[in-house]
């Protein structure tokens, strides 16, 4: 028997590379002799550095940055071969770095986030990679963009700090103090979403309630982003109007704009970066799986990208999920065979999550003695 495994991590417990481990102790236990290949992977959200790392051979990189809301925070970023980085944007200014009374997109500001771009790129970094999954904040980027240099001005040529909240107040925009290692390098983003940055499907009216808005701030930062959005195209020459421009609190439009990056999808630059394809060539099974799925789990996230690659490559595919909901069942027709949860009995979230890893191991013997026994072999 020749397995893959290739599951997302269950956030908050079980890290992707731990996933595999436990997955091939159950897997030799069922199956002695069995050969087992493990990948590290992710969505282009959190876990996206260490399967990179992981996979390219890169070192982890810690730097003091600041979170959300401007404290000190310890982040990490990916330095890999050739000069090139990979960033997730929620280590700096991701929502799970703010209790919830803490969230107010208004307040919050992706400026951590362009300081580990900053790093890596004083650092040697030529192309920078960045994951965007996961942010706190709505401030059009330009929280990014003032760790790079460029310089938010309101009417009265003062420099705004680039929260949520200035979007209304900016006036214009001043490029020159934009650090020549940005001019000069690439810039990749890895996002999975096509929202515009602003309407129904906007980055406020979308994006901002999860992250603490009301719905009168929910309209103050369309305004706010309306008025952004006429600066952009008169400092930069062109329109805040593609898809993807919304993403994480318009970080993407900034992205674009500023510094030429290019989107692609987050879980399959990863698949590709890790050799999944190559992996499955003359696998028996694939095991995935993520911490909870359910109808967006079909929708550029871990499980659907695996799953789509096994249904191409002719492998059964199984998800062992940490758990799901009815909407989970949309991947039984996007290559998914078998979908297996990891809790069994009635009990509360945090009991589930203080046992998740006793709950997957659980799980992950329960489908290698199902598999065993439908092909008439002996469960060790």
């Amino acid at each position: 028997m020749r397995f893959v495994f290739a599951s997302d991590s269950l956030k908050g417990t079980i890290g992707s590379a731990r996933a595999a481990a436990i997955l091939e102790e159950e897997a030799t236990r069922a199956f002695p002799g069995a050969a087992c290949t493990g990948l590290a992977v992710a969505d282009g959200g959190e876990g996206t550095v260490d399967a990179v790392v992981a996979s390219l051979g890169g070192t982890r990189v810690e730097a003091s940055v600041a979170d959300p809301l401007g404290r000190s925070v310890e982040a990490v970023y990916g330095m890999l071969p050739e000069n090139r980085a990979i960033v997730e944007m929620a280590a700096a200014s991701g929502l799970p770095l703010l209790t919830h009374a803490e969230r107010d997109p208004g307040l919050a500001s992706t400026y951590g986030t362009g300081q580990l771009v900053l790093h890596a790129l004083r650092n040697g970094a030529t192309e920078v990679t960045l994951a965007i999954g996961g942010s706190a904040t709505n401030d059009g980027g330009m929280g990014a963009m003032r760790a790079l240099g460029v310089r938010f001005l309101d009417a009265a040529g003062g420099e705004l700090a680039g929260v949520g909240a200035d979007l209304a107040r900016v006036a214009s925009i001043d490029l020159t103090g934009l650090d020549p290692l940005a001019s000069r390098a690439r810039f990749r983003l890895l996002c999975d979403v096509d929202n515009p940055l602003l309407g129904p499907r906007g980055a406020a009216r979308v994006f901002a309630p999860q992250k603490g808005a009301s719905p009168q701030q929910v309209e103050e930062l369309e305004r706010g982003m309306a008025s952004y959005a006429r600066v952009l195209e008169r400092a930069l020459g062109r329109g805040a109007d593609h898809p993807g421009d919304g993403a994480a609190g318009g970080l993407g439009v900034a992205a674009r704009l500023f510094l030429g990056a290019t989107s692609v999808p987050g879980v399959d630059w990863v698949l590709d970066v890790v050799g999944l394809d190559k992996a499955l060539l003359g696998a028996d099974l694939c095991i995935t799986g993520e911490g909870h799925a359910d109808a967006q789990s079909a929708h550029g996230k871990v499980v659907s990208g695996v799953a789509a690659r096994c249904k191409r490559a002719g492998v059964p595919c199984v998800a062992l999920v940490g758990g799901m909901d009815p909407g989970a069942l949309d991947l039984m027709g996007m290559g998914v065979d078998v979908l297996v949860p990891t809790v069994m009995d009635c009990g509360d979230v945090a009991d589930a999550l203080a046992h998740a890893e006793r709950n997957y191991r659980l799980a992950a013997a329960r489908a290698f003695s199902l598999m065993a026994l439908g092909r008439g072999l002996p469960v060790a």
